[in-house]
């Protein structure tokens, strides 16, 4: 357990690290001179929080130089409650800029609710979102990292191979959250320990 614990804080000030401020990277895509490109569709980023930006969305905007029309950065919540609401289940934020079609959404879940994204499509139209969710042109990203040993201070080697080795054994994210296989891309990152 002390080695999860102590892998999972590593992890997560790294990704920290490298996802950024998610508030200073939409003042970012505003001041890109010339304006970045952007895609026909809703692209759906699922993030952890509402602090950082998605690792799928920079990696996007940095090598495929393009936005899409439409953004939603969706953070997921479980609340300790057995089910939540369909009226409480979400709350949106323009993150700053109105009429950027680019917002925050959070949605929050009972513990016993089942957390099924492409269910949350019909709130989300309700909501002032600036986005217009078309299923047919909407698409989802996830974040993957991958885990690989390296000579970072903070765990002996026998834990970093520990850790790793654990890691690999997650639930997979797209059918967790319900996501069609035929409109969900994964875009990784590296994490070295």
């Amino acid at each position: 357990m002390t080695t999860w614990q102590k892998g999972r804080e590593l992890v997560t000030r790294q990704r920290q690290r490298d996802e950024g401020q998610l508030r200073a990277f939409v003042d970012h895509l505003h001041a890109m001179q010339p304006p970045l490109h952007r895609v026909p569709g809703t692209a759906v980023f699922l993030n952890r929080g509402k602090d950082t930006a998605p690792l799928a969305l920079r990696a996007n905007v940095e090598h495929n130089q393009v936005l899409h029309e439409h953004v939603l950065i969706l953070a997921i919540e479980t609340m300790p409650v057995p089910h939540i609401p369909a009226a409480e289940r979400i709350t949106v934020d323009d993150l700053g800029y109105k009429d950027d079609r680019i917002a925050h959404i959070t949605a929050r879940f009972g513990y016993m609710d089942a957390q099924d994204i492409p269910g949350l499509l019909p709130l989300i139209r309700q909501a002032d979102t600036e986005s217009l969710l078309d299923e047919e042109k909407l698409s989802y990203f996830l974040s993957r990292i991958e885990l690989v040993r390296g000579a970072a201070p903070g765990m002996s080697r026998w834990r970093k191979r520990l850790f790793v080795a654990t890691s690999r054994i997650t639930a997979d994210a797209a059918e967790y959250f319900r996501l069609p296989r035929e409109r969900t891309l994964v875009m990784g990152s590296r994490i070295e320990l």
